[in-house]
């Protein structure tokens, strides 16, 4: 089983859209890294597909920025986010 490292949390969730917003609170995340997001009710794992950082588009993203990633499920503030590693 593949490691994983904590680097953020969600913030926002923005249900219409299916986005959700994620503070990086450690290391950082790049478009095709797999994340796992997990909280009471969310446990879920999917590639980044794209990340906007103030609704720009960016391929990588660090510590202390906030970031929007579309998402295939429910996501609530508070969850976890996991970058999968190995």
């Amino acid at each position: 089983m593949a490691d994983e490292v904590e680097i953020g949390q969600v913030t926002h969730y923005f249900g219409k859209v299916q986005v959700a917003a994620i503070e990086l609170t450690d290391g950082e995340l790049s478009v095709g890294e797999t994340i796992h997001i997990k909280g009471h009710t969310s446990d879920f794992t999917q590639t980044v597909d794209s990340m906007q950082v103030d609704r720009v588009d960016v391929d990588h993203a660090g510590k202390g920025q906030s970031i929007g990633i579309r998402i295939a499920e429910h996501a609530r503030v508070g969850d976890k986010v996991y970058k999968v590693v190995g």
